[in-house]
């Protein structure tokens, strides 16, 4: 599984996934900054299975369902 961490996302979660699975960082892809539309049409063009994020506004500020890739939204306290 190709999972991408969004840069919202601390890559110190890399290691956790990394010995089961392909895992590779917005930074480490030069995405840095890309808006979220284009970095799913990015996902799907390079054939990431899972985008994980932080972005709870994600799911209203796109429409998903033409995205062949999973999201997976983290829910994180402070």
């Amino acid at each position: 599984m190709k999972i991408l961490l969004d840069e919202c996302v601390t890559r110190h979660l890399k290691p956790h996934f990394a010995s089961h699975h392909e895992v590779l960082t917005v930074r480490e892809m030069e995405w840095s900054g890309i808006k979220n539309g284009r970095l799913l049409s990015l996902c799907v063009e390079n054939s990431f299975d899972i985008l994980l994020t932080i972005d709870k506004n994600l799911q209203y500020q796109q429409s998903l369902d033409k995205y062949p890739v999973s999201i997976v939204i983290l829910n994180c306290l402070t």
